[in-house]
């Protein structure tokens, strides 16, 4: 995979999604148009944390390489280099994998 050539800024990380499920669990093989998109994906690049009141920086819970579970609406999409991102706000990720 080709170096991201985007940072995020604050409490913003980008997001990859993982593939869509093909079958269901019964072993039906899903069409594109069914396949629902996933609300996982790995964590690409963390901003430097939210700025707080006092001038610090907040840490980040999740850091690069974090499997991630995330809300159905969150972050926007993005193309860089012909690869598909989101770059969310790190509080649109429910919890970590694994």
């Amino acid at each position: 995979m080709a170096k991201l050539n985007i940072r995020p800024l604050g409490d913003k990380v980008i997001v990859k999604r993982v593939d869509a499920e093909e079958k269901t669990a019964g072993g039906i093989v899903l069409p594109d148009t069914a396949k629902e998109k996933p609300k996982r994906g790995v964590v690409m690049a963390v901003g430097n944390g939210r700025l707080l009141d006092d001038g610090t920086r907040s840490e980040m819970q999740v850091k690069k390489r974090d499997e991630v579970v995330f809300t159905s609406y969150a972050g926007t999409e993005i193309k860089v280099d012909d690869e598909e991102y989101m770059i969310m706000d790190e509080s649109d990720i429910l919890g970590i994998m694994g």
